[in-house]
């Protein structure tokens, strides 16, 4: 039975739209505005011409962007920390979270209290980059990688999941002879796809948007990822390298460099812009588990 709509309900429905449409698109004309800028003349931008459509276009920033081999090093370093860090990473959590899921693990308690504790502390820039120097793993890439594989939040989302399987697929198991391991490997992987992709989405991320520890722990620039390049380019006056060298004016090199910032945005937000849409439908059912019950 359908019950009729009152002007409250209408008006209600009506403000609710226009207040998360603007919220919409206060997220979203940021990203699209740095779209538009990359390919807009600088002169445009600078005078204010640019709000929704690009003026004066203009593909001479990302011409100079794929001609420079730093922004090329980064990427693939980039790409090379956030895959280890995935495999890492995911099986670091899988293996710390399952056991913490499991009702007959002694000390499940004593074991979740320590990963607690380090969502509100831990030991400071100083001391990590003094540990990191004594195992020798400064100006390496496990130095950008080791630190942050394992997070205790993750963890948390991980066992939650891990307990919302029942009981009696665990039973069936033990029943047919299947160990922890097997057990493990043969059939809570295969059904934990939803959180696998979580974890996995997080590790990418958290890697591929990270600066901070390459900028402590790396001295060679061979090494830099791709953020670390973006960083340097963006806090100079102008780009090093052969991104600006043809120019020969001091205000043409500013408004080149301006052209190749937004353009640096575009580039380094691309792949995760590519590989969020195979993952959201998992990434949505993994991180609402447990927010259901019954």
């Amino acid at each position: 039975m359908l019950t009729r709509r009152t002007k409250g309900d209408i008006w209600f429905d009506l403000i609710n739209y226009l207040f998360l449409g603007g919220f919409t698109l206060m997220i979203l004309y940021p990203l699209y505005f740095v779209v538009i800028a990359s390919i807009s003349s600088p002169d445009r931008i600078f005078s204010g011409d640019v709000w929704f459509w690009p003026r004066g276009i203009t593909f001479d920033g990302y011409r100079r962007i794929f001609h420079e081999p730093t922004i090329w090093i980064g990427y693939r370093n980039s790409i090379l920390y956030a895959a280890i860090s995935a495999f890492i990473s995911t099986a670091l959590v899988i293996a710390a979270a399952y056991p913490l899921s499991r009702k007959d693990f002694y000390g499940r308690g004593g074991f979740m209290f320590f990963f607690l504790v380090t969502l509100f502390f831990n030991g400071g820039i100083i001391p990590t980059y003094l540990m990191m120097k004594d195992i020798h793993l400064i100006d390496s890439m496990w130095a950008v990688i080791l630190p942050s594989a394992v997070d205790a939040f993750l963890i948390i989302i991980a066992k939650t999941f891990f307990q919302e399987l029942p009981e009696e697929l665990r039973e069936a198991a033990a029943i047919d002879g299947c160990r922890n391991l097997r057990y493990l490997f043969s059939i809570v992987l295969p059904v934990s796809k939803p959180i696998i992709a979580v974890l996995v989405l997080f590790a990418v991320v958290r890697q591929w948007n990270g600066f901070f520890d390459a900028l402590i722990y790396l001295s060679d620039g061979d090494k830099y990822p791709l953020q670390l390049v973006l960083r340097n380019i963006l806090i100079q006056s102008q780009p090093s390298g052969n991104l600006v060298n043809d120019v020969d004016t001091l205000l043409a090199k500013q408004r080149v460099t301006e052209l190749i910032k937004f353009g640096v945005i575009i580039v380094a937000a691309l792949p995760l812009l590519v590989l969020y849409p195979f993952l959201q439908r998992y990434f949505v059912k993994g991180v609402m588990v447990g927010s259901v019950k019954g």
